[in-house]
């Protein structure tokens, strides 16, 4: 269970970080870079320093934390930092971080001199699970999510449960709510397992059966044009209100909080335009509801999220697509929905709200 085989590179659990030195000497590079935000800084390259014992052989470039960071101002910054350090194609990027660090840190390597390799060592729970596994690196437009990005796949992904040590509980929260889309669009049974599970304790093994389904579904659709989209479930009305929440919100929404509200979205949308039963529909709205904190969609938000919707990817011909739930542990894709029953999803899901 140590490693799984993805696209020409491995995914590696509970190592200790012990191939990343031979993959280093195998690649004979001129130079290895880590980029770390600040607080990663702090609290992981420590723990990376120990594992590889005290492995010194490398540039440090930080930037700051948080989601409005991740644009293409502060990637040009990293660009110059780069040609300052002389950098040249035969250089390695490692990226030590959440979501944020190797979503940018991924677009950064593939665009830099038209490409140089990148390993991702993703510490949050969301990055382990999601962010870090794929292929898929991104910046944000406008607050727009992941808007200019790149197919690039690493040469390596390290999930070290060491790390998960050093992440807030709201973070360890946040990287949940992508293990529960796992389940509703993939494997039932994995779901109603999660359901008994404690989300600041996860296991190395849950977490092993994330990355399998992500991988299996990305490996079948490398470049998201068809089964991959499955992936996007609850993201549709999810990065519409993530987008919001953090250009309106004194303390904006975390990626998974906003995932969460989407899915509960999502799922009403299935029950309405695919084959979810109302049933299920209830199960996932209960659930998803007793974990994660309620948060109101101001109906004046309705016409701005909307404009935020339509710009989603997966959008084609002007049409907002979704990818629905047709039971949970199975989903499809494409799926047109009306702007009547977008808003009335929202209206469902502020049901959970109290006041």
């Amino acid at each position: 269970m140590n490693t799984i085989e993805s696209s020409g590179h491995n995914i590696y659990f509970d190592t200790n970080l012990a191939p990343l030195a031979e993959i280093i000497e195998k690649g004979t590079y001129s130079n290895v870079f880590v980029f770390a935000d600040r607080n990663t800084a702090e609290a992981c390259l420590p723990v990376f320093r120990e594992m590889l014992d005290d492995f010194s052989g490398f540039d440090l470039i930080e930037t700051d934390p948080g989601e409005e960071n991740k644009n293409i101002d502060f990637c040009i910054g990293i660009w110059k930092t780069l040609l300052d350090f002389e950098a040249d194609r035969k250089c390695l990027m490692i990226n030590l971080g959440g979501g944020v660090i190797t979503d940018m840190g991924g677009f950064v390597a593939s665009t830099y001199k038209r490409g140089i390799d990148f390993i991702n060592i993703p510490t949050t729970l969301l990055s382990q699970v999601d962010a870090s596994v794929g292929g898929k690196t991104g910046i944000d437009i406008d607050n727009v999510k992941n808007m200019v990005g790149t197919f690039s796949l690493p040469q390596a992904v390290f999930i070290e449960a060491e790390f998960l040590k050093t992440v807030p509980k709201r973070e360890m929260l946040s990287g949940f709510a992508e293990m529960i889309k796992h389940g509703l669009i993939a494997d039932d049974k994995y779901y109603q397992e999660l359901k008994a599970v404690d989300y600041q304790k996860i296991t190395t093994a849950a977490i092993h059966r994330s990355v399998e389904i992500k991988n299996a579904v990305v490996t079948e659709d490398p470049l998201e044009k068809g089964k991959r989209k499955i992936l996007n479930f609850g993201h549709t009305i999810g990065h519409a209100v993530e987008s919001y929440s953090l250009s309106k919100d004194k303390k904006p929404l975390t990626h998974g909080e906003a995932i969460a509200i989407g899915m509960i979205c999502e799922a009403w949308l299935s029950h309405k335009n695919s084959e979810l039963s109302a049933e299920e529909l209830a199960e996932v709205r209960t659930y998803i509801s007793s974990v994660y904190p309620a948060y109101k969609i101001k109906e004046k938000s309705f016409d701005k999220l909307l404009a935020l919707m339509q710009s989603d990817k997966k959008n084609e011909h002007g049409n907002i697509l979704f990818s629905l739930l047709e039971s949970i542990g199975k989903c499809t894709w494409n799926c047109r929905v009306t702007e009547s029953d977008i808003r009335e999803s929202m209206e469902y899901y502020n049901l959970t709200y109290v006041k």
